[in-house]
């Protein structure tokens, strides 16, 4: 059930961090979902590290570490992925 849940929280996390990036991040959803997850793992690790994992009521500190991992994910990501399709998406034409 874990890994079910890993899959939504990670489809939430992409999709807020597309949302919050500008421009449009025209990546497949399955990276999406990916990306999201990787940032919610990369967010907790942060927020265990720092001290912040585990508190009483809502983990606001760690829900914003886990979407600022996502955005940088998405945002490191998409040019990469567009790289290795070979397409010029993400890359910046002068």
């Amino acid at each position: 059930m874990s890994f079910l849940w890993a899959i939504i929280v990670g489809f939430v996390l992409g999709l807020l961090a597309k949302g919050i990036l500008p421009g449009k991040q025209a990546i497949p959803l399955w990276l999406t979902v990916v990306l999201g997850t990787l940032g919610g793992i990369l967010g907790n690790a942060v927020a265990i590290w720092s001290g912040v994992g585990e508190t009483r009521g809502v983990d606001w500190i760690r829900h914003i570490l886990q979407i600022a991992g996502a955005v940088l994910l998405v945002a490191v990501g998409t040019p990469l992925y567009h790289s290795w399709k070979g397409g010029s998406r993400g890359r910046v034409v002068r």
